[in-house]
């Protein structure tokens, strides 16, 4: 069993309200501890492309898989984990089906892989993230912790979503045909290098 980690702080403004769903969000904003929460501009831009898609796509919650879309699109830094063009493009390509395909039977679900952060699940909820989300969210953040570093890289995010075997995000890395062990060994080499 994993051990409890705490959840993150809400996202930047908060979870969409229901009749909200439909529009951008604009003009929103977190407070301190959301700013905090995702310690770098490039984690906040993961972030607000995971809430862009989620809320284009009428999912109920902010999920790994989003997360991870957003991650391998935008950050630099996570491409070189895959080892290579092929495999990003390969998830990438499986991630931009699931609008139209295997990510239908996510729409209006919950995710939520058994990984338990300490506060309720109601308060991940309220934020706009899935459980499982929320988790990943904080063990990045204790990751970066572990290395003495304040700010959370992208990598940390990736690790953190491969160490959840049941997440959305991981069998969307399966599916694509990338190792999520051996892209945690390759993760764990080029946070050395850093």
């Amino acid at each position: 069993m994993q051990s409890p980690v705490p959840c993150p702080a809400p996202l930047p403004g908060g979870a969409p309200a229901a009749a909200d769903r439909r529009r951008p969000a604009r003009g929103r904003r977190g407070g301190p501890a959301a700013t905090a929460a995702l310690a770098t501009a490039a984690l906040a831009v993961v972030a607000a492309g995971a809430r862009r898609r989620a809320l284009r796509g009428g999912d109920r919650q902010i999920d790994t898989a989003h997360l991870l879309h957003s991650l391998v699109e935008s950050d630099p830094e996570v491409g070189p984990a895959f080892g290579g063009q092929a495999q990003p493009a390969r998830v990438l390509g499986y991630l931009v089906q699931r609008s139209i395909g295997y990510g239908l039977r996510w729409q209006r679900s919950v995710e939520d892989s058994g990984a338990r952060c300490v506060v309720r699940e109601a308060e991940a909820a309220a934020a706009g993230w899935s459980p499982s989300a929320a988790t990943a969210l904080a063990r990045a953040r204790e990751r970066a912790a572990l290395r003495g570093d304040p700010r959370v890289r992208g990598l940390d995010l990736l690790a953190a979503l491969t160490a959840d075997p049941d997440c959305r995000a991981v069998e969307v890395l399966r599916r694509a045909g990338v190792d999520p062990l051996v892209l945690a060994d390759r993760i764990g080499e080029l946070s050395q290098q850093v």
